[in-house]
């Protein structure tokens, strides 16, 4: 099996953080193997959102949110998400009371932390469901993932260990 690296130097940035791409050449699974390259991994490090994004990286970042107990916070953003593109009413209706039950009522025990005047919000809009109800809502949940819990993540052995296995896997060629 033959992997080639390609290494490029960000002149830019103050760290200069190495961008390592590696393409396998034997099969579909082998490539697979590969993922998330080297270079999706330092990009998540620049960008919540880049992580965000990347199936693999909501995958991860998962698996250490459940770590830390608060892995419901990442499945109500993505469920908000999942709510704002439908446009059909009644499955509008549907998916608000589900995530209200799951993830905004205090009964729920998945129940994320939101402030008193955004619950609130949601309580009054139960009565005309739309597909933007939770936005308010998102936004604090996304808040708190991004400032609280993804520098834990960078700085967690599950990214770190992950970076230096995508790292020896370019070097050893």
């Amino acid at each position: 099996m033959i992997i080639f690296c390609v290494i490029y130097r960000n002149e830019d940035r103050i760290e200069r953080s190495e961008r390592q791409t590696c393409t396998k050449m034997d099969s579909i699974e082998a490539a697979e193997e590969q993922r998330p390259s080297l270079e999706e991994l330092l990009s998540w490090a620049r960008s919540f959102e880049m992580m965000l994004r990347s199936l693999e990286g909501r995958e991860i970042f998962r698996e250490f949110l459940r770590s830390e107990y608060s892995e419901d916070n990442l499945l109500f953003w993505l469920a908000c998400e999942e709510l704002k593109k439908e446009t059909n009413p009644s499955v509008v209706d549907e998916k608000a009371r589900i995530i209200y039950e799951d993830y905004v009522s205090i009964l729920s025990p998945k129940e994320v932390s939101l402030d008193s005047r955004v619950r609130e919000g949601i309580n009054q809009s139960l009565a005309e469901p739309s597909n933007m109800m939770y936005e308010e809502a998102q936004l604090q949940i996304y808040t708190l993932m991004h400032r609280d819990s993804f520098p834990r993540f960078l700085n967690s052995s599950v990214y770190r260990d992950l970076l230096a296995t995508r790292r020896r896997t370019c070097l050893d060629t």
